[in-house]
């Protein structure tokens, strides 16, 4: 049933048992399988969607917003939200807890996953921490983590404890509280104290640890947090690719490198642009700041090709667990032509590619099966959320991993 391109190690190989309402097995009787939903995390951020779910939006930016929503909400299953030290908490004691709360119900309620990013990070932070001695910018830090781990559970158990921590104590471009508390704790100090605090919060959060660089300087940094017990439960990768597509034989060697240390793999922050690719000797980023970076008719091709290869061969390991396009319309960061959609909210060839990808060739199509005597259906899908509709009643079963699965379903009126 499952296209023959799906990774076998995706797939699950089902045996669901369906009850009639008094228990006795329901033998001989058509039933319908209709995937749902991925249990793999294909997400996206969701920055511009959160004035839109706060009603602060009108005219044409609230149709794009609108229009963003529903592509969004057509292709993912698990957001990304911005919790930026410096807009989320610019005048201290006054945090953006409200405006964030709002949003995560928003997505919540579209099924989907939210994670918040980023609890620590030098860039974005709170620009009062520098008034502030080593001692009051952990106390400061800490308290911050704790505060919105708990203010969030139950909504947002998903975080990006701390972000980049790789350059955190040596990053020279400004001054800035954290780089100075990276400095006084050590790199193993600060994610083990980040990270603590995150834990204590909310001992059920799910704690992610996130960077770009990917040198043998992360490799070291997370063998040593992991030796002195610090649990992390997920490894981030970024993958910005600004500067051209990294390649299927580069993401294997990185994904190789980083999924011997047993800790499941985030592809956190994926782009691939559709213009033209940012020079190769810049080596930050942040340098290329252009104001227009078109996206070309050649580029939206070669992008539409990358981006499948790119999550072919992601989803083709079994250490990954997400992969996180950052950036749902062109513009965003660094005003990159990186996005899915144009900057009027409609798809480029990438997101329709995505999409048939996601929704088509990893995705079971609606199958009619006939309960066996003992009132089983076996089908093979990728591990997700199925209903199973026989006659007017409906079971939801969920397919928590891939391998042999068997599940005992009760259908309802639905």
């Amino acid at each position: 049933m499952v296209p023959s391109r799906t990774p076998r190690h995706r797939i699950a190989q089902v045996s669901a048992q369906i009850l009639g309402p008094e228990g006795p097995p329901l033998a001989g009787r058509p039933v319908r399988i209709t995937q749902q939903r991925h249990a793999f995390l294909f997400g996206c951020t969701g920055f511009e969607v959160v004035p839109l779910a706060n009603g602060e939006l009108s005219g044409d930016r609230q149709r794009i917003a609108e229009r963003i929503d529903a592509h969004w909400v057509e292709l993912f299953n698990a957001v990304t939200l911005p919790f930026y030290w410096a807009g989320f908490e610019p005048t201290r004691g006054a945090p953006d807890t409200g405006r964030l709360r709002a949003a995560a119900r928003w997505f919540r309620d579209r099924g989907a996953l939210v994670k918040g990013h980023p609890l620590c990070w030098h860039t974005n932070t709170a620009p009062w921490l520098q008034t502030m001695t080593d001692d009051e910018i952990e106390a400061a830090q800490l308290e911050r983590i704790r505060r919105e781990v708990t203010d969030f559970a139950g909504l947002i158990d998903t975080w990006d404890v701390i972000n980049e921590v790789v350059i955190m104590p040596v990053f020279d471009r400004y001054d800035n509280g954290i780089t100075r508390l990276a400095n006084a704790l050590g790199r193993e100090g600060i994610v083990a104290a980040t990270f603590e605090a995150a834990r204590r919060a909310n001992p059920g959060a799910f704690l992610l640890i996130n960077d770009f660089d990917l040198s043998t300087s992360y490799e070291r940094l997370i063998a040593d947090i992991l030796e002195a017990g610090v649990t992390i439960d997920v490894i981030g990768i970024q993958s910005h690719m600004h500067q051209g597509y990294w390649g299927e034989e580069r993401t294997s060697r990185i994904l190789e490198r980083y999924a011997r240390f047993g800790v499941p793999l985030h592809w956190t922050e994926s782009t691939i642009v559709s213009g033209a690719s940012m020079p190769s000797e810049i080596v930050d980023l942040n340098d290329y700041q252009v104001a227009d970076w078109p996206s070309t008719p050649d580029g939206e091709a070669r992008q539409a090709d990358e981006v499948i290869r790119h999550y072919r061969t992601l989803y083709g390991h079994p250490a990954v667990e997400a992969i996180t396009w950052w950036g749902l319309p062109d513009g965003g960061w660094l005003n990159a032509p990186s996005g899915l959609l144009d900057a009027d909210g409609r798809p480029k060839p990438a997101y329709n590619a995505l999409r048939d990808l996601i929704r088509g060739e990893w995705w079971l199509p609606s199958t009619d099966l006939v309960t066996d005597a003992a009132g089983r259906v076996q089908f093979d899908g990728v591990a997700g959320t199925y209903e199973l509709r026989c006659a007017d009643e409906v079971a939801t079963i969920t397919v928590d991993h891939p391998g042999p699965t068997e599940i005992v379903a009760r259908p309802g009126r639905g």
